[in-house]
């Protein structure tokens, strides 16, 4: 078992920046990479970006290239996903996700994830 636990949610003006983090806990040899997603009210789940658990390589939707960086602490086990630029389409809760697949392409769908956190929520004022 793997155990996440998000923090570092709150309220944002637009344009401004918010570094969550994603503790993991537990049996981390597992873990082939870590994904943020995002959940709107009213709306599907949506991939955001995921890291190997090596930290090697990054991969990030269209919507949030360039604004926001995924990176990973190994000697805390924990990832970071810093937004920067928020806009007010950014507001959502926000999950943190761990994989023990191989295959990036699986990455982006959460159904290939095993584990995953409560979510924090990120509200952006406009």
């Amino acid at each position: 078992q793997v155990q996440l636990v998000e923090s570092g949610g709150g309220l944002v003006q637009a344009g401004g920046s918010l570094r969550l983090s994603c503790a993991a806990s537990g049996r981390t040899v597992s873990i082939k990479a870590m994904g943020w997603f995002r959940q709107a009210p009213g709306k599907e789940r949506e991939f955001v970006g995921a890291i190997t658990w090596s930290g090697s390589s990054t991969y990030y939707a269209d919507s949030v290239k360039g604004r926001f960086t995924i990176s990973r602490d190994s000697a805390k086990n924990t990832v970071y996903l810093q937004m920067n630029s928020l806009k007010s389409e950014d507001t959502a809760v926000y999950y943190c996700a761990a994989t023990g697949s191989i295959f990036a392409s699986t990455w982006t769908i959460p159904r290939n994830y095993d584990y995953w956190g409560r979510g924090t929520q990120v509200t952006v004022s406009s």
